[in-house]
């Protein structure tokens, strides 16, 4: 019985390990800020360039840079989040001495800046699958805090065949 017990772990971490696969988004080091869209197809990640940062996306199973139409100014950027196909992505950016969460819609290459209330500072956020709402931590008179916003105007990026909310 004492032989179990110390097989168990072991055998646990084992069958752990051995079921992730690893990828790596090739031909850049230095990555942060990673983010999946819901369907695990696209990967956004932090990365610095010309000592610029900025968000990168990649395809995962080709491995290919999707382009990013109206993103380059601005910069640095942080904190990625995508929504179910990767449609929506939603980021922090830098605006002179101000950061400014935006979102931008793949399809179309439109960009919308996401207005916040009062004295708020964009620290972190969260797209939903949906690309509906957004979870957005802040710094509001040196006090972090997180907030919930309705995203209302966008079409849901929901997954194949799934029902219209």
């Amino acid at each position: 019985m004492p032989r179990l017990r110390c097989l168990f772990p072991c055998l646990l971490v084992c069958l752990i390990t051995g079921c992730a696969q690893r990828f790596e988004a090739p031909g850049i080091g230095d990555q942060e800020d990673p983010a999946l869209s819901g369907n695990g197809r696209i990967l956004a990640s932090v990365v610095e360039r010309g000592g610029r940062r900025f968000v990168r996306l990649v395809e995962r199973s080709s491995g290919r840079e999707l382009p990013l139409r109206g993103l380059r100014r601005h910069t640095p950027h942080r904190s990625p989040s995508l929504s179910w196909t990767g449609r929506y992505l939603a980021l922090i950016r830098q605006r002179g001495q101000h950061r400014e969460v935006v979102l931008l819609d793949r399809l179309n290459g439109r960009l919308r800046p996401i207005p916040l209330p009062g004295d708020r500072v964009p620290e972190r956020l969260s797209l939903a699958p949906d690309g509906q709402r957004l979870a957005l931590q802040v710094l509001r008179q040196g006090q972090l805090d997180v907030e919930l916003f309705r995203l209302p105007g966008l079409e849901a990026d929901l997954p194949a065949g799934a029902p219209l909310p």
